[in-house]
């Protein structure tokens, strides 16, 4: 019998991403390690109230093989204690200070919607803000700009910080969340370059668990190759969020074998970028699928040979 010829599949890709004179593209996915400065995170194991923790956690991601730490001092839900512009600055900022000592090549990321805390982290040598509530704060991108950073362009279906999605609806199929997400990321991303963000410092986010049902993540996870099409690098923040948990009905500290499944997926249809609590086993995960798409060559080559 005649057998179709076989043809390479056609993989969504992302123009780089640029940051600290450093290029993440498909063939060098970048992992970001999540310090969290609080005591109420949703994972345990990601409480670093403490400053010597949290600097443990930072020397502990590195070795792992994290390209970027991103440190927040305050919960994104709303259960857990009130924060105060001042308490997060107290929190975050002597982490940044010794991080940048430390680690003069550490692509260092804050996540915070506040502008006043981002400026503030700019004297010290800011390289991204990570707006997870989608520009809360119209002055935050500014600040971004001003202080060299890059910013990182959310969804969380017109929700205000610190709130848990209750009755989400979208607009009916088709189209439904994945063309509200990507209408809000494209204008959060136009927003940026017409501040003086260049695009290649621009990361897009659909932001999955914020703003959705599992079933509206399920869905942005798939149309991940979608994303791409916005024309900037995708970030993925998946790492034992709910949707991963109520799919496989477990706690955040069971959730590590269906988080690297679902950035297996996202690392196939596009995704360059991927927050984790678990950076040696996404930066395993992320680097095999580079290999397996291939975007670069393994490591050895020399099996058979």
């Amino acid at each position: 019998m005649d057998l179709p010829a076989p043809h390479e599949p056609d993989l969504p890709r992302t123009p780089p991403l640029r940051l600290r004179g450093t290029t993440f593209d498909a063939s060098r996915p970048a992992v970001m390690a999540i310090v969290n400065r609080t005591s109420d995170s949703f994972f345990v194991d990601n409480r670093h109230a403490d400053l010597g923790s949290a600097l443990a956690a930072l020397e502990a991601a590195v070795a792992a093989g994290a390209d970027i730490v991103d440190v927040g001092g305050v919960r994104a839900g709303q259960e857990g204690e009130a924060v105060s512009a001042q308490q997060e600055m107290d929190r975050v900022l002597p982490f940044l200070e010794t991080a940048r000592s430390q680690f003069p090549g550490l692509v260092l990321s804050l996540d915070t919607w506040r502008a006043e805390v981002a400026r503030e982290a700019g004297r010290i040598g800011l390289d991204l803000v990570n707006d997870t509530w989608a520009g809360h704060d119209p002055g935050l991108v500014g600040v971004a700009a001003d202080i060299g950073a890059g910013v990182v362009c959310s969804h969380t279906g017109g929700l205000p910080p610190r709130t848990d999605p209750v009755g989400v609806t979208y607009p009916p199929e088709p189209g439904g969340v994945v063309v509200d997400v990507m209408r809000t990321l494209a204008e959060g991303a136009q927003r940026a370059e017409r501040a003086g963000i260049p695009a290649e410092r621009i990361l897009v986010d659909p932001t999955l668990d914020f703003g959705k049902t599992t079933a509206h993540s399920l869905r942005l996870l798939r149309h991940t190759g979608d994303l791409a099409g916005l024309g900037y690098p995708i970030l993925q923040a998946l790492s034992r969020k709910d949707f991963v948990g109520e799919s496989l009905d477990l706690p955040p500290e069971d959730r590590l074998e269906g988080t690297l499944a679902a950035t297996a997926i996202a690392a196939w249809l596009g995704a360059t970028v991927f927050r984790a609590h678990d950076v040696r086993a996404t930066r395993r995960v992320v680097d095999m699928v580079a290999v397996i798409r291939g975007d670069r060559p393994p490591r050895l080559a020399l099996r058979g040979a």
